[in-house]
Formats: C-alpha cells, sequence, structure tokens
C-alpha cells in the first residue's frame, strides 16, 4: 500500500556535511557534501517523492546538490537564510544544532511551501562566481586605493602600487571571461542584448542581472519585486504607522539595480517622467531612486518574460 503521506525535506548544509530531516516521519540523515552523498540522497528523494525539498543559499556550498537533484527533476527550493531564522524566531525555536537546523528547515517547507524554483545549472554557476570574484576585486581596488591615499612611506606606495598593478590585470581578465562566456551563448548574449537596451542598464549590471536573478521574466511583478528586495514591507505596531521599508533580496543585484536607477533618473524618459513626478509630489530622493529601482525592474522582468527589446518610441 502506498503511503498517501505529503512529505517535506529540509537540508541543513555545510562545506562538509549535509543534514536532512524529512517530515511529517521525522526521519534524519546524514551524508556527507560530495557526489556520493548527493547520489545517495536522490535515490532517497526518488522513492519518497516529497512535494518540495528546502536548502539555504549557503554561499554556493548547496549548489552541487541543488544541482544534483534538480538534473534529477526533484522540487528543489532554495531559499533566503533570513526566511528560516524569522520562522525559527516565530515558531520559538532557540535550540541550535545541524540536525534542529534541518528539522526547522523542513518545518519551514510545510508551513510556507515555497515554489520550487530553477537552480543554476553549472554554467551560470561558474558565471555567478565570475561575477562575484569581479566585485571581491573591486572592493580590493577601493581599499588599495585608499590606503594609498593615506600611505607616506615610499616603500609602502610601491608595494601598494604593485598590488593594484595585479588587481587591474586579474580585472582585465575576468572581464575577457565574463565577456567571452556572454558571447559564446546565444540565450545569454540576446538576454544580454535585450537587458542593455534599455537606457540606465550598462554592462555590468546586465551581467549581474544574468549571473543572480535566473528568475527574471518567469514570476509576477510583485515577486520578482520581493526576490530582489526592493518591495516594500509594512513596518506598523498597533495604532503606529512607520514608513514602509525594503529588506532582504540580493544585496549586490539591489545595489546595481540601484546604481543604474540612477542614471535611468537622467536619460531614461519613461524612469525620467516617474522620477520627476516622485518629487514633484514630495517624495524624498531616496524613496523616488526605490520606487524607480522597482520600476525599471519590473520593466525588465515585462521585457524578458515577452522577449521584447526596449522600444524607443
Amino acid at each position: 500500500m502506498v503511503s498517501e503521506n505529503k512529505y517535506y525535506v529540509g537540508i541543513d548544509v555545510s562545506k562538509n556535511h549535509l543534514d536532512v530531516c524529512i517530515i511529517p516521519d521525522n526521519q534524519s540523515l546524514r551524508v556527507l557534501n560530495n557526489c556520493e552523498g548527493h547520489k545517495k540522497l536522490c535515490r532517497k528523494f526518488k522513492k519518497v517523492k516529497p512535494l518540495v525539498i528546502v536548502l539555504e543559499g549557503t554561499g554556493g556550498y548547496e549548489n552541487p546538490v541543488a544541482l544534483a537533484m534538480v538534473h534529477q527533476d526533484l522540487p528543489v527550493a532554495v531559499v533566503n537564510p533570513r526566511q528560516v531564522r524569522d520562522y525559527a524566531k516565530a515558531m520559538n525555536i532557540l535550540a541550535k544544532t545541524d540536525q534542529i537546523d534541518a528539522q526547522v528547515i523542513a518545518r519551514f517547507a510545510e508551513a510556507i511551501k515555497p515554489e520550487p524554483r530553477f537552480v543554476a545549472d553549472e554554467q551560470r554557476t561558474v558565471f555567478e562566481e565570475l561575477i562575484t570574484r569581479r566585485e571581491q576585486l573591486i572592493k580590493m581596488r577601493t581599499a588599495e586605493s585608499n590606503r594609498l591615499d593615506r600611505t607616506h612611506s615610499l616603500e609602502v606606495k610601491h608595494s601598494i602600487e604593485a598590488v593594484l598593478e595585479l588587481i587591474e590585470s586579474q580585472l582585465q581578465d575576468l572581464d575577457a571571461q565574463i565577456e567571452s562566456t556572454v558571447k559564446n551563448s546565444p540565450i545569454w548574449r540576446a538576454k544580454d542584448n535585450l537587458l542593455q537596451s534599455v537606457p540606465g542598464v550598462g554592462p555590468v549590471t546586465a551581467r549581474i542581472i544574468l549571473a543572480q536573478l535566473p528568475e527574471l521574466g518567469k514570476l509576477n511583478r510583485r515577486e520578482i519585486a520581493s526576490l530582489v528586495g526592493v518591495a516594500p514591507f509594512n513596518n506598523d505596531s498597533g495604532l503606529t504607522k512607520n514608513k514602509r521599508k525594503i529588506k532582504g533580496g540580493r544585496r549586490l543585484l539591489r545595489h546595481k539595480l540601484y546604481m543604474a536607477t540612477l542614471v535611468a533618473t537622467q536619460y531614461n524618459p519613461i524612469i525620467k517622467t516617474f522620477y520627476n513626478r516622485l518629487l514633484s509630489n514630495g517624495k524624498a530622493k531616496k524613496l523616488a531612486i526605490t520606487a524607480c529601482s522597482r520600476k525599471l525592474l519590473i520593466i525588465l522582468n515585462t521585457m524578458m518574460k515577452n522577449d521584447t527589446a526596449w522600444n524607443r518610441a
């Protein structure tokens, strides 16, 4: 007789291990975070047939197992760790071990039922790592440049300048790899051209969107705004009505979208008109920029969904 239980899986990911909880039976197991461990989990889940398997985004350690499960057509959802932490607080779950974390993630999966989402394939994973490394080098260059401005010792200046020269060389190599990756993929090349057709969206923003927002064009306007972190949330308590705030989302993506919006308020006719109207209605500049970021994102989402480039008319 086949069980009619609806199964939900939570996986706590670490560098070396994967701790798994399957509810409602509270089955627990630990496997190594390697190919053999991934195969073992896939065989297990194929038998159990869970409605959703939830993992937290943990800086990349979740990618190999998520990819392995996606290749087996298993319903995988990689969620923001903040969502799980907030759920645990709401349920007053204060204890913390790997097994408890896996159980909390499984209970989160059962309660919230996050939509299984497309997980990046190997090519996208490599591409995202190139983008991430580029941002790391940009930060390093800024830090070293600031040190150079504050340094008086000639010897130290020469050391900093040597590091800056190396960083610039690395950046040139990375930019060439990123450009080659986009140009060698017909799908990404078409999406890159579509994104860059929008006034305000340059190569850097377009490539970060390609790497970090595969959901673009697949979600509705509210979902995509919430995913990126430009959707305002209520911040009310009792009779107190506070200003709505944006929170969560994908920090690097949100930052680059904000910078693109600053350009768009000057050169994109739709965003410029919207921005000026908000200011004339008394909206603070920073809030107006945030609203314009959301509008720009929704425009990009619609364009990607309809596979239609920017209409300059």
